[in-house]
């Protein structure tokens, strides 16, 4: 396997979006040192191709089926699927060994990371809480970055966690709009399937206003200054717009300008967190 069949596997782009959430963790932990970003960033990385290898691997058979997936890079038949599952566990163990590393906290959280990568993929196979499950996997970057500097628990990592939790979630609920009718035909849950795709909607634009009251929480309670108070504004304007597309009755023409407009959001966020500290 290539490099560029690599990238295509792991939709490497996304993976580098999710960075400044754990990014996010150290910050508000009070930065750390080189030592905990490097460790952090092989971390993340590790998770996000092994949670990504264990998906592909274990809906090779969905995709096959579903229009919209079947040309991905095992369906087509690009890639054996021993050689993906190979590529899932040597990444979990670079987890653990990274968050040994790190301290001995992350040590044996490292072990429930690599449990809720593997099982998030059976989720939609009979619950439509499959789009929190995807949020509470993405929620432990920031908590193990918090973690990684502190290696205790408190408040504000799980308040970071809910954050993009219920981003995650409300994004997920749109993007699973697309798939409503492969889903109920193949007999996977999601909440477009279960609620209809206007409450679906609504209920990812409560997911939406919980994260944002999130942040407003978070930048109080960490006494961020100015810088992250506009940062936070413009991923205000993105929640909206996002909705905006949800309810134009188009969106399927529109998922890219939902990703693209999605991707500026960490960016966004880590960007101000970064400048209210350095201030």
């Amino acid at each position: 396997m290539d490099f560029k069949m690599f990238s295509e596997l792991i939709l490497i782009e996304q993976t580098l979006f999710t960075l400044p959430f754990a990014y996010l963790g150290l910050l508000f932990a009070g930065g750390g040192t080189f030592k905990n970003w490097l460790l952090v960033t092989i971390a993340l990385l590790a998770a996000r191709t092994s949670g990504m290898s264990f998906n592909r691997v274990i809906d090779v058979n969905i995709d096959k089926e579903n229009p919209r997936t079947k040309e991905r890079v095992l369906p087509r038949g690009d890639a054996k699927p021993l050689t993906v599952w190979l590529i899932a566990i040597i990444s979990a163990l670079v987890l653990i060994a990274a968050s040994y590393m790190l301290n001995r906290f992350c040590f044996y959280l490292s072990f429930f990371a690599v449990f809720l990568l593997f099982t998030y993929s059976y989720l939609k196979r009979f619950s439509s809480s499959s789009h929190f499950y995807l949020g509470f996997v993405e929620a432990a970057a920031p908590v193990g970055g918090y973690l990684a500097v502190t290696g205790a628990f408190a408040f504000t990592p799980f308040l970071l966690g809910f954050v993009i939790m219920a981003w995650i979630a409300g994004l997920d609920i749109i993007y699973a709009i697309q798939d409503r009718e492969f889903d109920e035909k193949a007999g996977l849950h999601s909440m477009p399937v279960k609620v209809g795709i206007k409450n679906a909607i609504n209920l990812s634009g409560i997911c939406y206003a919980c994260s944002f009251a999130g942040m407003l929480f978070a930048g109080f309670t960490g006494n961020m200054k100015w810088p992250y108070w506009i940062a936070i504004l413009p991923v205000g304007v993105i929640f909206v717009y996002h909705q905006i597309l949800g309810r134009s009755g188009r969106l399927g023409e529109r998922y890219s300008r939902l990703f693209k407009s999605n991707m500026l959001i960490s960016p966004l966020l880590l960007a101000g967190t970064w400048a209210s500290i350095l201030i």
